[in-house]
């Protein structure tokens, strides 16, 4: 009996942690980029502890790395959007300026 207590001592030092959900880069990038791969971000976080609860581990890693990467596209094209939008009104400002409007 002291063995199998050795045993399940070993396994829980063994076990890894929950990876990290990224909920909060989601989130931020659901509000402050872009809608659709944040929504997305924020999908594969919800799924990281319900997978890890049920002991599929690799599923929750890859949540948590789907999580992660979305929200960093979702930054990228935010960002990509914010500069294109900025050269579009400066073009159109210089324009109609010149035009005399």
């Amino acid at each position: 009996m002291d063995s199998n207590f050795n045993d399940s001592q070993q396994s829980q030092f063994n076990q890894e942690t929950v990876p990290d959900n990224n909920l909060v880069w989601a989130i931020l990038c659901t509000v402050l980029c872009c809608l659709p791969f944040g929504i997305y971000a924020i999908i594969c976080s919800t799924k990281v502890n319900k997978l890890w609860l049920e002991g599929d581990y690799e599923g929750a890693k890859k949540a948590s790395a789907d999580a992660k990467k979305w929200s960093i596209y979702g930054a990228v094209v935010g960002v990509i959007l914010m500069i294109v939008y900025f050269i579009f009104m400066m073009v159109v400002g210089v324009s109609s300026f010149s035009r005399g409007y």
